[in-house]
């Protein structure tokens, strides 16, 4: 018997390369997709055993997923994880708009095509694992990251949508992990390292988000907020005034605010 088969997006590293590695371990064939080099992934994730297969692809459009999904040779696709996405910080009035357009082109229409491209076969066959990283940001008013929190908003609701919309489907699992502040590359790309967020010690490490994700995903669960924190966060949220929570945000993702926080 062949091995099972998994696509993982935004995979080059953080909690894309940590669940590439748990699929890895779990007898999955892997390709992997990123818009970043893989650099030493693929060597490390071959030492698992299974087939590697490695994309550099900007998937923030129909080409770049359409490219991905060539790539897997019309294979069957047993597990997606949807974990691609684009940050940026700063005020949202001196964004350039190239930049927060590829926010929002990454984490909503790429996502949601591949999403819609990869779920299709499963909905026949009613079989598959689908695994999206959402955010807790999703839950706030991101000051100083409001496209990024807004696409996460989009992306938390569209999950439990489509959740919804496949219930009858009972071999076909979707699971959205929602991570907070994560020891990533996130905060360096998005142009955060001056802000307290960005340069919290006490960030969750990647393995442990990515493991949540995995757990939740493999017990069948609708959505996961890793780390306990970040389910007090998402609780809180639903009874706090957005204006509160945007001030709250502000104190985090503010330019600057790490000092203020020194």
């Amino acid at each position: 018997m062949p091995n099972k088969f998994a696509i993982v997006t935004g995979a080059s590293s953080g909690i894309g390369l940590e669940l590439a590695k748990l699929a890895a371990q779990n007898g999955y064939d892997l390709l992997l997709a990123a818009d970043t080099s893989f650099a030493t992934a693929e060597g490390e994730l071959k030492a698992h055993g299974g087939q590697v297969e490695t994309l550099e692809v900007d998937l923030s459009n129909f080409e770049g997923v359409d490219r991905l999904l060539s790539a897997a040779n019309g294979r069957q696709v047993d597990l997606l994880c949807a974990n691609a996405g684009h940050g940026l910080g700063r005020a949202f009035l001196d964004q350039d708009p190239a930049e927060w357009r590829h926010v929002v082109n990454t984490n909503i229409t790429g996502t949601v095509y591949l999403l819609q491209k990869v779920l299709a076969p499963m909905a026949a066959r009613n079989d598959g694992k689908v695994l999206v990283t959402g955010s807790v940001a999703g839950y706030i008013p991101g000051s100083f990251q409001a496209v990024y929190n807004g696409t996460k908003a989009f992306v938390d609701s569209f999950v439990a949508a489509i959740q919804n919309e496949l219930k009858d489907q009972d071999g076909v699992v979707i699971t959205n992990l929602m991570p907070g502040p994560t020891e990533t590359e996130f905060f360096k790309r998005g142009d955060m390292m001056d802000t307290q967020v960005g340069t919290d010690p006490k960030k969750e490490d990647p393995a442990d988000t990515a493991q949540h994700g995995w757990d939740a995903l493999m017990a069948g669960k609708a959505a996961v907020a890793s780390g306990w924190k970040n389910k007090v966060q998402t609780t809180l949220a639903n009874v706090t005034p957005n204006s509160v929570l945007a001030e709250q945000h502000r104190s985090m993702a503010e330019p600057g605010s790490a000092e203020k926080n020194q």
